[in-house]
């Protein structure tokens, strides 16, 4: 339990403080808690009879990091993932909910594991990722984090409004693709070049 708290503090950390982004999907949001995520859970902070920005504001450390190891840790069931997988599975629920487990789910069938794509960790992910993991322990977690990273660029083709956390204005990494790239080998990093290159469609 230390080990998945001093991760949920390490994404908290990641997260920072409030802000208020019109072009994020996921709208107020506290140390990596949205406002649609209190709404879900009912928590009127302010006690003023509905839940909007200002109980986002008002969400403390202790709050945020008991709503992660419940709703974003336990009751996902990440744990029941290789403890290896953990940080970059745990950050990412976070970050994209379960799409998350969706990302997970289609690199296993890409190395050959028959799993539904559904976002949801059953026995049938469970058992094909420890299957996975123990064919490849030393590079699944790479595949992993390249996998998420191409989740990412995949948002940006798709929605220029999302470009902006990819891509930086002077042309540089983005924090989603930084994020990515924290659970991912130094040797699996994109080059300033390359970088480039994969985002030069974008103008």
């Amino acid at each position: 339990m230390r080990r998945v708290r001093e991760l949920a503090d390490q994404i908290i950390a990641r997260e920072g403080g409030f802000v208020d982004d019109p072009d994020d999907p996921g709208g107020a949001t506290k140390y990596g808690v949205t406002v649609h995520t209190l709404r879900r859970l009912g928590l009127d902070l302010d006690g003023d009879g509905d839940v909007d920005a200002a109980d986002v504001r008002r969400l403390d450390l202790r709050r945020a990091r008991d709503i992660f190891l419940d709703h974003y840790f336990h009751r996902p069931g990440i744990g029941r993932l290789p403890e290896p997988l953990w940080p970059s599975v745990f950050d990412m629920y976070v970050n994209a909910g379960a799409n998350a487990v969706k990302v997970l789910q289609r690199l296993l069938r890409e190395m050959g594991q028959k799993v539904t794509v559904d976002g949801a960790i059953g026995p049938q992910t469970e058992t094909a990722c420890h299957r996975a993991f123990a064919l490849a322990p030393e590079q699944f977690v790479d595949a992993y984090g390249i996998a998420r990273r191409n989740y990412y660029f995949a948002l940006a083709d798709a929605r220029p409004a999302s470009r902006k956390y990819v891509r930086t204005r002077a042309g540089g990494k983005g924090g989603w693709i930084k994020r990515a790239e924290e659970f991912i080998a130094p040797r699996y990093h994109l080059s300033d070049e390359e970088f480039r290159e994969r985002t030069a469609s974008w103008g």
